[in-house]
C-alpha cells in the first residue's frame, strides 16, 4: 500500500496530492485532521473558523474513500486514530509551528512546499546573490517575472515598465459611493455549511471555544470548484477595472475590483500560477490593460511570494522584534470589533467590515487598522495576533512579516524602508471616509482634531531620533519644528490614547 498523505487544511487543492518529483505516491491514501485545539489556542474569527471547516470538510467529501477524516482534540491524537505509528508523507506546512511538529512525529517525511511559484531553495540562493543588499520587494519581483517568464515582452516587461504604480493609484472618483464594478462572485451555502455551524454552535455552548466577529452568510470559496469559478469572475469582469483605484476606499463598496481570492490561494484551493496565467493571457487576448494586469501580478507573484519566503528567510526571532518599543495592549473595543464604540468614521467603517465579514482590502489593513495601531504604539506582537485571528486570509507566514515589517516598522527597516502611517490627509485624498465625520483632517488639536492627523505627528515625535536620520522620513521629521501647537497636541493625545478614537 502506499504511504498516506497528510493534508493540512491549508493544502486542499489538487496540486498537494498530484504525484511529481519528491511528491506523495499516485493515489495515495489521504488522512485529514480537524483539530480542535488550533480554535482553543486562539479566538478566531468565526467566519474564518466556518470558512476553513467548510472548506476542510469539502475536501474531504470530494476525495471520498480515499480520505480517512478525523476529528480530534489534538493533530497527534488525530493521527494516531487515523493510521496508528505508520509513516507519512506531507507536503512542507505554512507554518513554523507546524513544521516542528510534523519534524517531531516519528515516521513522517516532508516533501517540498506547494502551493507557491518560487522554490525556498532557489530564494535563498537569490538571497545570498544579493550581497549581502536589502532585500527589496521590486528587485525580488523582478527576478520573479523574469524567471518565470511572466508579463514578459522578450527581455523587458510588458507594456514596457516592470511597476505600473503610476497609473494604479486613483483616488475614487468624486462623488460616487460605489466603483460601479460587476459583483464579486459569491458562493452558495450547502449542507456542509449547515453542519459547521452546527458544530460551532456547539462548541461555544459546551466546549468553551470563544470566537470573535459575525458568522453570516460564507462569502468566500470553499471549494476548488467555487475557487476556479471565482477565478473566472475576477479575470472576465473585474480585472479589466482593478488597477487604477486598487489603492481607493469608498464606504459604501469594500470589494471595490479587488479580486477577492486571498483567502482561497491561502487555503490552497488556487494555484498561483493559474492566477497569474490567466491574467497575463487577459492582456494578451485584450481583454484587460497591462496596468491592471501588472497590480494583479505584482500582488501574487510578487507581495505574497515575497513575504512567504521572507517569513522563513527572517527566521523565528523575527516574530519578537520590536525595535520601536511599543508595549501598549490592544485595547477591548479592537478586540471585540466593536465598531460603534468608535466615532472616527473611518476606522469605524473598517472594523464593522471586518466584524462582519472577516476581510477588507490591503489599505485600509495598513492605512486604516494598521497605521492606527503603529500611531498609539500598540505591541506589534499582539497586533500581529488580532490579524492573524480576524481576517479569513490571515496565516501566521501572511501575518508575520506583513504586520511586524510592513505595517508596525517592528523590524527597524529590515522589510521596509520607513514607516507606513499618514495623517487624515490620506485618508481624505483616498476616500470618502472623512465626509460626514465629527473629526476633520486638517486638524490637529481640539475637539475635532482628526485622531490620524494628531496621531501622525505625536508618532513623529516620539521616534524623532530615530526618523530623522532616515532619508525617506527627514523632511516629515523636521515638519515638526513648524508646529505651534505641538505641546497642545501631545497633552491631548496623552489624554486621548486610553479611549477609542
Amino acid at each position: 500500500m502506499a504511504t498516506p498523505h497528510w493534508l493540512f487544511g491549508d493544502q486542499l487543492g489538487p496540486h498537494f496530492v498530484a504525484p511529481g518529483e519528491d511528491g506523495p505516491a499516485r493515489n495515495a491514501p489521504v488522512v485529514m485532521v480537524e483539530a480542535r485545539s488550533v480554535f482553543r489556542r486562539r479566538r478566531f474569527h468565526r467566519a474564518k473558523a466556518h470558512l476553513v471547516l467548510s472548506a476542510m470538510r469539502h475536501r474531504a467529501a470530494e476525495l471520498g474513500d480515499r480520505v480517512r477524516y478525523v476529528r480530534a482534540e489534538t493533530y497527534r491524537e488525530g493521527l494516531e486514530k487515523a493510521f496508528g505509528a505508520g509513516g507519512l508523507t506531507v507536503c512542507h506546512p505554512t507554518s513554523r509551528a507546524a513544521l516542528r511538529l510534523v519534524r517531531s512525529l516519528d515516521g513522517v517525511r516532508v516533501l517540498p512546499a506547494r502551493g507557491f511559484l518560487v522554490p525556498l531553495d532557489d530564494f535563498r540562493a537569490w538571497a545570498d546573490g544579493q550581497g549581502g543588499q536589502r532585500l527589496r520587494h521590486e528587485d525580488f519581483y523582478r527576478w520573479v517575472r523574469r524567471g518565470y517568464g511572466l508579463l514578459m515582452d522578450g527581455e523587458g516587461p510588458a507594456g514596457g515598465r516592470w511597476n505600473h504604480d503610476h497609473a494604479n493609484r486613483e483616488p475614487p472618483p468624486r462623488g460616487a459611493r460605489t466603483l460601479g464594478a460587476p459583483a464579486p462572485y459569491r458562493p452558495r451555502e450547502d449542507d456542509i455549511d449547515d453542519e459547521v455551524r452546527r458544530d460551532l454552535d456547539r462548541w461555544e455552548r459546551h466546549d468553551g471555544i470563544r470566537f470573535v466577529g459575525r458568522d453570516g452568510p460564507r462569502l468566500f470559496p470553499a471549494s476548488r470548484r467555487e475557487a476556479l469559478a471565482a477565478l473566472r469572475r475576477f479575470i472576465e469582469h473585474r480585472l479589466a477595472g482593478f488597477g487604477p483605484h486598487e489603492d481607493a476606499v469608498l464606504a459604501a463598496d469594500p470589494v471595490m475590483s479587488h479580486s477577492l481570492l486571498s483567502s482561497s490561494l491561502n487555503l490552497g484551493l488556487l494555484d498561483p500560477a493559474e492566477c497569474v496565467e490567466r491574467a497575463e493571457d487577459a492582456w494578451r487576448s485584450g481583454r484587460a490593460p497591462v496596468n491592471s494586469v501588472e497590480g494583479f501580478v505584482r500582488q501574487i507573484a510578487g507581495w505574497r511570494e515575497y513575504v512567504w519566503q521572507l517569513y522563513w528567510h527572517f527566521g523565528e526571532d523575527y516574530r519578537r522584534r520590536n525595535a520601536l518599543g511599543h508595549h501598549a495592549p490592544l485595547p477591548d473595543w479592537f478586540l471585540e470589533l466593536d465598531a460603534d464604540a468608535v466615532t472616527a468614521r473611518c476606522l469605524a467603517t473598517v472594523l464593522a467590515q471586518v466584524r462582519d465579514t472577516g476581510w477588507t482590502h490591503h489599505i485600509p489593513r495598513l492605512m486604516l487598522l494598521g497605521s492606527h495601531a503603529l500611531q498609539r504604539g500598540w505591541d506589534p506582537a499582539e497586533v500581529t495576533d488580532w490579524f492573524h485571528r480576524c481576517f479569513v486570509d490571515g496565516y501566521d507566514w501572511v501575518m508575520l512579516p506583513n504586520v511586524v515589517g510592513m505595517s508596525q516598522y517592528a523590524d527597524g527597516g529590515r522589510m521596509t524602508t520607513k514607516p507606513y502611517t499618514s495623517g487624515g490627509a490620506y485618508v481624505h485624498r483616498m476616500s470618502d471616509l472623512c465626509a460626514s465625520c465629527v473629526y476633520r483632517p486638517d486638524e490637529r488639536v481640539g475637539k475635532h482634531a482628526c485622531p490620524f492627523t494628531a496621531g501622525y505627528w505625536a508618532f513623529l515625535h516620539r521616534h524623532r531620533a530615530r526618523l530623522e536620520r532616515n532619508p525617506r522620513m527627514t523632511r516629515a521629521v523636521r515638519g515638526l519644528d513648524r508646529l505651534s501647537d505641538l505641546d497642545a497636541l501631545l497633552r491631548e493625545q496623552k489624554r486621548r490614547a486610553e479611549g477609542p478614537p
